[in-house]
């Protein structure tokens, strides 16, 4: 267990569910708690998915904390009802919910640090998710050590141990602890990274898990030696606003609208690795955050004709001039047709789009507690994946080659699902997400 994080008098909550990970930190923080002059507090949630056995892990941990002569703290939550309002999967909810509380206990003053009891298996799980959802390099650091919060931090001491030796001191120590049985639920997707896709690697190579950790830990220093670069070179390097004739720069008159400018002459001169640091940083400096086909996009216009003009999103416009690439971010346009929320399995009537549309999920796929679908009008950056076709495409190449009119184009409907274009209007869809799940999607028009 790492302890370089602790001083003398540091007050530390620590995170316990009642599972062997969280029970075995608990224990050992208890045990070099007079060595190291910590203050511990005992914090556990009760996520209000699993009734009675939520109930009694809540009991267990109360139980663990007052034979342990220290304070517990309980916070009750409705995850179910969170993920339905805020459209997030059961997972999300649970750790926005968690971490939610967590800045809450920080923000009071009465800790300095939180502690949770992510294991190396934890760590390379969360760098397979990443890499699986199209992570860029900074998403491969995984899990971090510590972690800065508005009014404290976040430790993980635990995250260079491996989950074989934790169960293996507990046991030899005589510590009990409770099983959660969503950690063998499948619909989950840390689940089936941990019981089957791991597993597997593990054929290939033994070592894995801690390979991945070592890749997280790279990761992580490269990450913060990009992050000093970016600070070195950003402030000169993307300026506010648009040129103006006699010298200066001049931002928009229109309040929904930001945009930034980059020198031709000086993008050119960088590195393809740092030019793509520098474009995708300067959108976020937006408030938005390009995908990789928008970034290389971005990349092409440094070497293309001065004129060219392409939409990345519904709200990023990119413009290219012989002086400069600019980005423009910009409001959505008024007056779009409703979005509509598709309960999955479930129905809407649309009249917005004159249809109604009918979500199915097949059977024996296990999908429960799906977050909704978006039946909505198409945005400017959208790709979809069509059958017998080589990747995703854009929607506007997609509409031109179906022929639509471009006055018929604007609010072609398309259904999002988990991120992807799961159906749209005229045209054969391919989806990972949707074939996963067995979705099937039925529209009549009206």
């Amino acid at each position: 267990m790492r302890t370089e994080f602790f001083s003398p008098g540091t007050r530390l909550g620590v995170a316990v569910s009642g599972g062997a990970d969280s029970v075995a930190l608990l224990h050992s923080l208890g045990a070099v708690r007079p060595h190291l002059g910590l203050v511990l507090v005992v914090l556990h949630v009760h996520h209000g998915i699993r009734g009675a056995e939520a109930d009694e892990d809540a009991l267990f941990v109360e139980d663990l904390a007052h034979k342990a002569g220290l304070r517990f703290q309980c916070r009750r939550v409705n995850t179910p009802e969170y993920a339905r309002e805020a459209g997030e999967t059961m997972e999300e909810a649970a750790r926005s919910l968690r971490y939610a509380w967590f800045d809450e206990l920080l923000g009071q003053g009465e800790l300095d640090a939180i502690a949770t009891a992510h294991t190396m298996e934890d760590q390379a799980e969360t760098v397979l998710l990443k890499l699986l959802r199209g992570a860029w390099t900074e998403g491969l650091a995984g899990i971090f050590p510590q972690l800065k919060r508005p009014r404290g931090l976040i430790v993980r001491p635990f995250l260079q141990t491996r989950r074989a030796e934790i169960r293996q001191w507990l046991r030899a120590s005589g510590h009990v602890w409770r099983e959660d049985g969503t950690n063998q639920d499948m619909a989950y997707a840390r689940n089936k990274v941990r019981h089957h896709l791991l597993p597997v690697l593990e054929q290939y190579n033994p070592q894995i898990v801690p390979h991945l950790a070592q890749m997280a830990e790279m990761a992580r220093e490269e990450e913060l030696f990009w992050q000093a670069e970016m600070a070195r070179l950003l402030p000169s390097l993307v300026l506010p606003g648009r040129p103006v004739r006699g010298g200066g720069r001049a931002q928009s008159t229109h309040p929904e609208e930001r945009s930034v400018g980059m020198e031709m002459e000086r993008l050119r001169a960088l590195s393809p690795a740092v030019r793509r640091r520098v474009l995708r940083a300067a959108a976020q400096g937006l408030g938005l955050d390009p995908d990789f086909d928008q970034t290389e996009l971005l990349l092409r216009m440094c070497d293309g004709r001065a004129g060219q003009r392409e939409t990345l999103t519904a709200e990023l416009t990119a413009e290219r001039s012989a002086r400069e690439l600019r980005l423009i971010r910009s409001r959505a346009r008024k007056g779009s047709p409703p979005e509509y929320e598709v309960a999955v399995p479930g129905e809407v009537e649309a009249p917005a789009f004159g249809l109604r549309l009918r979500v199915r999920i097949s059977e024996g796929k296990g999908v429960e507690n799906a977050r909704p679908a978006t039946l909505r009008a198409h945005k400017a950056g959208d790709r979809v994946l069509l059958r017998h076709t080589s990747g995703p495409k854009r929607m506007k190449e997609v509409l031109e080659r179906m022929r639509v009119l471009p006055g018929e184009r604007t609010d072609w409907p398309v259904l999002e699902w988990q991120g992807e274009i799961v159906w749209m209007k005229g045209a054969e869809v391919v989806s990972r997400a949707a074939e996963e799940a067995g979705l099937k999607v039925e529209v009549e028009l009206r």
